[in-house]
């Protein structure tokens, strides 16, 4: 492989160095990456696929999935591209404009995947508490406004972030030891005050995360109670059918999200490729896993994947 040495005067170029203490192992750890990507692209883009054919499958829950295949596939594609880059060819170099575009895409479309689940959460608590009503509740017109307003959530609260990080002095050999212009690794190399930048980032993590995660255990706990109110065992096999598989995509994207957060917050003595490796997987792992559990647990969405394969073929 070519390589190629960067060492910028210029501030505003930064330098992405991959994984650092690993880099003799970069091209091992790039079949992986390349892998999970490549796998996850087939997955979400036949799920789009199968959901446009089917006017069956033209229902709230199947539009919300393919909203989460969107968000599936624009979280990977906004990373392992450089990423690879760096591992095979050593380009690391990135600058200023393109690492805070990344950052604002990237953490967009997080905080955009984040509202997907919480709607999806409020979709089972409809089918299940008020069935009767849920066409008029959830009708696909209203799904479209909620994902709407799901955008405009995301940018006006990630916006400010690579606004005020733009408006920061940076040291000049400006060395960014990971994979991916990853906010924390961005603020560490600031070299000005960052007091109002961490309690912005803060109160947006309780203000997304912990919002969206007690919304979505708020919408669980009024199904559970619904669920109990039934006395058929067969109706609880079917909730407890449709629900294990939200239950499981939500755990998928928050248990690595909260665990990477905190090991970055209280994780001081993990080593730096251990918070690297797994920031990214955290981004490759659930879009791969998504279209599979959907797959595998969703028998609609099962038969008219294998029909519209055997069709294909």
């Amino acid at each position: 492989m070519a390589a190629f040495n960067f060492t910028p005067s210029d501030p505003s170029t930064f330098i992405l160095m991959g994984i650092p203490s690993l880099e003799a192992a970069h091209i091992w750890i790039s079949i992986p990456f390349s892998t999970f990507y490549i796998i996850s692209l087939l997955g979400n883009f036949t799920l789009l696929c199968v959901v446009r054919k089917e006017q069956t499958l033209h229902k709230p829950m199947y539009l919300l999935l393919c909203m989460l295949a969107l968000t599936d596939i624009a979280t990977p594609t906004f990373v392992v591209p450089k990423a690879l880059g760096i591992f095979w060819f050593n380009l690391k170099g990135i600058s200023m404009a393109g690492c805070l575009t990344q950052m604002f895409f990237l953490h967009t479309v997080s905080v955009m995947h984040s509202a997907t689940l919480v709607t999806m959460a409020f979709d089972r608590y409809v089918a299940i508490y008020n069935p009767l009503r849920y066409a008029t509740i959830l009708s696909n017109a209203r799904i479209a406004k909620l994902r709407l307003v799901g955008l405009m959530r995301a940018v006006l609260f990630i916006l400010p972030l690579p606004l005020l990080l733009s408006r920061q002095p940076f040291c000049t050999n400006c060395i960014i030891p990971h994979m991916q212009c990853e906010y924390i690794a961005v603020v560490k190399i600031a070299c000005g005050d960052i007091t109002v930048i961490r309690i912005y980032s803060l109160m947006l993590m309780f203000a997304v995360l912990g919002f969206d995660l007690m919304l979505i255990a708020l919408s669980y706990g009024q199904i559970i109670r619904a669920v109990l109110r039934i006395s058929s065992m067969k109706a609880h096999q079917k909730v407890f059918n449709t629900c294990t598989v939200h239950i499981c995509v939500m755990l998928t994207y928050y248990t690595p999200s909260v665990f990477s957060i905190f090991t970055y917050q209280f994780g001081q003595g993990i080593a730096p490729h251990v918070h690297i490796i797994l920031a990214d997987l955290y981004l490759l792992i659930p879009p791969m896993l998504n279209p599979i559990i959907y797959g595998i647990r969703n028998k609609e969405l099962r038969d008219k994947t294998s029909k519209y394969i055997c069709c294909r073929k």
